[in-house]
C-alpha cells in the first residue's frame, strides 16, 4: 500500500497538472452552465480538469474510491478515499476573479492523511501530511489575533441557501459579524480560504454547506499547521477554521457555530 507520503506525493501531481492547465485557460472565456440553481454554475474547465486528475488517480493509485465535485464517487476497491475539487471557486474562475483553486485531499480508514491545494494564478503550493503543513515548501503556521476586533473573517455566509432558510434573522447575524470583526471579506473557494487560515493570513473562516470535496484538504491543513478546524471534513454541513489560540468562545462566531 502506498505511503501517506506517496499520497501526497499524488495529490501536488493531480493539483499542479490540472492546475497549469486552468491557468493557461484562465480569462480565455468560459462556456458557463448550471447545476442546481443560477447561483451554482459548472464550465467545461471544471469537468476537463476532474477528468484529467482521476486519470492521475487511476494510475498512480489504482483502485482508490474518488469523491468528485463533478463526476460523483468512483467507487473501488482499496483503502484510500480522494476528495476531489477541480475548481474550487468555479463562479470566480468563470467571471475572470483570480480566487480559485484545486483542492485534493485523500483519507485512509476515514483519517485525513494528505492535502494538497495549488492555487494556479500565484502558483502557490499549499501541502499538508505527516511533514505538517507548508507553502510552496516553507512550513506554515497558523497563528494571529486572539479576538474578533483584531481578526479578519472570511466568509461566504450567508448565502442564497442561508437566506431562504433563516431569512431575516441571516442578515442580522451577518451584521454581527460585520460589526465584531475587523473586516470581513467573502472572496468564494472555502478551500482557498482555509488554506489563507492555515497560513495565518486570515484568522477565521467559516460556512454552513461545505462539501467533502470542498474543505478535505483544507481541513487537514488547518490542523497541521496548528490551528482549529470544527466540523465533518466527510460530508455535506457548517465548517469553521481559527488560527492557533483564536477565542472562539468569546467570538460572534460562536453564535453560528457552537465551539
Amino acid at each position: 500500500m502506498a505511503t501517506n507520503d506517496d499520497l501526497l506525493d499524488i495529490a501536488v501531481e493531480a493539483a499542479t497538472g490540472a492546475g497549469t492547465r486552468l491557468r493557461e485557460v484562465f480569462r480565455t472565456g468560459a462556456r458557463v452552465a448550471t447545476k442546481t440553481d443560477f447561483h451554482d454554475p459548472v464550465t467545461e474547465h471544471d469537468l476537463a480538469a476532474e477528468e484529467q486528475i482521476r486519470a492521475v488517480i487511476g494510475k498512480r493509485a489504482p483502485g482508490s474510491v474518488i469523491v468528485g465535485e463533478e463526476g460523483g464517487t468512483q467507487p473501488g476497491s482499496g483503502e484510500v478515499t480522494w476528495y476531489v475539487d477541480p475548481i474550487d471557486g468555479t463562479a470566480n474562475f468563470a467571471a475572470g476573479v483570480a480566487f480559485f483553486c484545486v483542492s485534493i485531499g485523500a483519507a485512509v480508514g476515514g483519517e485525513l492523511v494528505a492535502g494538497a491545494i495549488y492555487d494556479p494564478v500565484r502558483d502557490q503550493l499549499f501541502t499538508a501530511g505527516d511533514g505538517g503543513a507548508r507553502c510552496d515548501g516553507v512550513p506554515l503556521t497558523s497563528a494571529g489575533p486572539r479576538t474578533d476586533r483584531e481578526a479578519l473573517l472570511l466568509t461566504s455566509y450567508p448565502s442564497a441557501y442561508d437566506l431562504a432558510q433563516q431569512g431575516e434573522e441571516a442578515l442580522h447575524r451577518f451584521g454581527r459579524l460585520v460589526t465584531s470583526f475587523s473586516a470581513v471579506r467573502r472572496p468564494g473557494s472555502a478551500a482557498l480560504k482555509l488554506a489563507h487560515v492555515a497560513a495565518g493570513w486570515a484568522h477565521a473562516c467559516f460556512g454552513l454547506g461545505a462539501s467533502p470535496w470542498d474543505v478535505a484538504a483544507g481541513a487537514l491543513l488547518v490542523r497541521r499547521a496548528g490551528g482549529r478546524y470544527l466540523g465533518d471534513p466527510f460530508t455535506v454541513g457548517p465548517y469553521l477554521a481559527t488560527v492557533g489560540g483564536f477565542d472562539l468562545a468569546g467570538s460572534a462566531l460562536a453564535e453560528l457555530v457552537p465551539a
